[in-house]
């Protein structure tokens, strides 16, 4: 059994068809966290609904533009979806609290280990976290693509042992889910982008995200080493089939990869405060996807782009100009662009802070 999970829960699992809190879901959901705590489960929550609770509450005047109608949602709704998760849990004896945070908590490495000291914090006093966006002052061109990206970051700065996603189907299909004959893969390899043709780009009217998100965000976790569980939140029990590895468990399974440092899955997710950029040529790109420890050598690059100093994030631009990685500077943007070409002379990007990522995904999506 797993000891410390991250748990995403979507707005389509919480909701009614009305778009209403489903009171009676909520509350099995939380027996079943409650029942995993009193096993010695760690549990980090990620909960949509709160928009979609606002929208049932308040309407909107018709001149509110959209930015301003999910802010009004999100004030409102949130309060009344922490309420609900509250009051269940107090039934348990369990105490849980709110964290809102924006992407812009996440914008350098300190404000990252503040985030996780906070979360540390909560765990060690027996207190479960519901963590959620805070769209209320989130920027637009700042906000997650939605709480499965919020998900996989939190549980790769906690280091879970593993990230579960509730959704309302069973998984990723072979087919169209309302297809009778299309069955759920229930197993997909961390490296694997083939069952991208399978995944609909069709988003609910509840939440911002879908299926094609949570399969790359799952991919993502999966292959900085942590198993995903991808599964149908309204199933009965469905949390402790996980946990207790239940038999005949319906589901889609991502494998993990090689284990990550904690530096090297916060790079994965920094690709929005980066500063400028790096490219190289082949042979660099080469190297760099050899499977061998390499750091990014300054002879490999063939231009420097943005102003950054050192220390900063960079994104890795590969010679067919894809987003080949994300790394830290090892100098400023005038001096690397100096030292272009030169052999005896330390790395832009130490393969400690290097983050490449799936390169066949890159590709793919050309």
């Amino acid at each position: 059994m797993y000891k410390n999970v991250t748990i995403k829960i979507g707005s389509n699992v919480l909701t009614t068809n009305d778009g209403v809190l489903n009171e009676k879901c909520i509350a099995h959901l939380v027996d079943q966290m409650a029942y995993l705590k009193s096993k010695g489960v760690n549990i980090l929550l990620v909960s949509s609904g709160a928009v979609a609770s606002g929208r049932k509450i308040v309407s909107c005047h018709k001149r509110t533009d959209p930015v301003s109608s999910r802010q009004l949602w999100a004030s409102v709704g949130q309060v009344k979806l922490i309420q609900s998760y509250s009051e269940f849990f107090e039934k348990h004896e369990i105490l849980c609290s709110q964290v809102l945070v924006t992407k812009e908590d996440f914008r350098d490495r300190q404000h990252f280990l503040n985030i996780r000291n906070c979360l540390e914090t909560l765990l060690e006093h027996s207190i479960l976290p519901i963590i959620n966006e805070n769209d209320v002052v989130s920027v637009t061109e700042l906000m997650f693509t939605d709480n499965d990206e919020l998900a996989g970051l939190i549980t790769s700065m906690m280091n879970s042992e593993a990230m579960i996603i509730l959704s309302n189907v069973d998984g990723i299909y072979d087919g169209s889910p309302d297809d009778p004959e299309s069955k759920v893969i229930p197993v997909i390899e961390s490296n694997y982008s083939a069952v991208n043709k399978f995944i609909t780009t069709t988003k609910s009217d509840l939440g911002r995200g879908g299926m094609i998100n949570k399969f790359g965000m799952a991919k993502k976790v999966a292959m900085s080493g942590t198993p995903v569980h991808l599964v149908n939140g309204s199933r009965e029990n469905i949390l402790i089939e996980i946990l207790e590895n239940r038999p005949g468990l319906v589901q889609t399974y991502f494998t993990p990869g090689k284990k990550s440092s904690t530096i090297k899955k916060w790079l994965a997710y920094s690709e929005i405060n980066s500063k400028g950029e790096v490219h190289i040529n082949e042979g660099a790109c080469k190297s760099l996807l050899s499977g061998k420890a390499a750091s990014l050598l300054l002879i490999g690059v063939t231009s420097i782009k943005g102003d950054f100093m050192k220390g900063d994030i960079i994104k890795i631009i590969d010679h067919e100009e894809n987003l080949l990685g994300l790394g830290k500077s090892q100098y400023n943007s005038d001096t690397a662009s100096k030292k272009i070409g030169e052999k005896h002379t330390k790395p832009i990007i130490h393969y400690d802070y290097l983050y490449l990522k799936s390169y066949m995904d890159n590709k793919s999506q050309t």
